[in-house]
């Protein structure tokens, strides 16, 4: 398992393409995508907004991160980076935040490749740029 962090609109996307050799029909969307498509999908984006959607639904983000990683464990997984900045007044806000950085914390563990991208510049933070 592959997984991609970093802010908004850092260019996530663009280097997962390029260090993985994935097309655009390559990448299932978080925020639109049936939720069963994730277990067999080569790449995901925007896993954050999966989180807020299992919440909207009151499923456990928590236990689907963990079925994720045992069902699909070849897959790129790419999430914003949600957890600096203010803290929300919302307490839903907060739950959503917590529970994305929890599940942050899953995928690392699972993945043998973490990498944060700033600026569209990949910084490895688990594995390297060889074993890719």
């Amino acid at each position: 398992m592959k997984f991609i962090i970093g802010g908004a609109y850092q260019g996530k996307i663009g280097a997962a393409m390029k260090l993985f050799g994935l097309n655009e029909s390559d990448i299932t969307n978080g925020s639109t995508c049936d939720l069963e498509d994730v277990f067999s999908a080569k790449c995901i984006k925007s896993y954050h907004k999966i989180i807020a959607r299992l919440l909207a639904q009151g499923v456990s983000p928590i236990e689907f991160t963990k079925r994720l990683c045992l069902e699909n464990k070849d897959t790129v997984i790419i999430m914003d980076e949600i957890g600096c900045g203010i803290v929300p007044v919302e307490q839903a806000e907060r739950k959503r935040r917590e529970e994305t950085g929890r599940c942050g914390c899953i995928i690392s563990a699972a993945s043998d490749t973490v990498i944060r991208v700033i600026c569209g510049i990949p910084v490895y933070l688990k594995g390297n740029k060889n074993e890719d």
